[in-house]
């Protein structure tokens, strides 16, 4: 993978931009004030003092468009140092709290962690329009279960992306809902207007913040 072209493409895009719409302003400032001082009265021309005054905005404006240059230059240097730091986690298991890709047979390690004063623990599965396909009461505890992309009836569930959430009962008064945690490999890192984000299977990404563990591959 090439690290620094991934990381600073974006930064590039967003820089080019700023830069572009700092320049268009600088050059309008410059051509006013030129035209203004060609096209000013002779009988009464511009003190000094306001001479002095547009001048000093004119420099503010030239040491911004510098700044911004800066510091676009600084953030991309800063990505790639992220990039660089994140390169080792390509090709391992990530556990992530994202929507999980099943290909349609490969089971999905999940590592559900219920509420400790739970009763029970349900696993809810819905697809990408937000359908609910299955409920499916997992043990209580905080070991990792294989999902076998099934369906309520117990047919397996087509290829796609699918938002799985754990419903942690107490009695029959649901405590607390949260997406459930899995592993997937991650076959990519990129940089993004949010932050750094980590590709998993089916096109899935997801911001690296959302990361908890990293381990090598159970395949390998």
């Amino acid at each position: 993978m090439d690290v620094a072209a991934a990381t600073q493409t974006p930064i590039k895009t967003a820089a080019s931009a700023d830069k572009q719409a700092n320049d268009k302003n600088y050059d309008t400032f410059l051509k006013m004030m030129t035209t203004q001082i060609k096209n000013q009265d002779p009988l009464n021309p511009m003190s000094a003092d306001q001479l002095a005054v547009q001048l000093a905005t004119f420099s503010g404006v030239e040491q911004q468009t510098k700044t911004n240059d800066l510091l676009a230059q600084l953030l991309g240097q800063s990505a790639l140092t992220g990039m660089g730091q994140m390169v080792g986690w390509v090709g391992k298991e990530a556990r992530i709290a994202a929507p999980a890709y099943f290909d349609g047979a490969t089971p999905v390690t999940l590592s559900p962690n219920p509420a400790q004063s739970a009763t029970k623990a349900v696993l809810v599965v819905t697809d990408q329009s937000g359908k609910e396909v299955s409920r499916t009461e997992l043990p209580l505890g905080s070991k990792d279960y294989e999902w076998q992309g099934r369906d309520s009836k117990g047919e397996a569930l087509p290829k796609g992306v699918y938002t799985l959430k754990l419903e942690s009962w107490q009695g029959d008064k649901v405590i607390d809902t949260s997406q459930v945690e899995y592993y997937a490999r991650i076959s990519e890192i990129r940089s993004t207007s949010d932050g750094l984000s980590a590709l998993l299977p089916g096109g899935v990404e997801a911001p690296i913040a959302a990361v908890t563990a990293i381990r090598e591959r159970k395949d390998i």
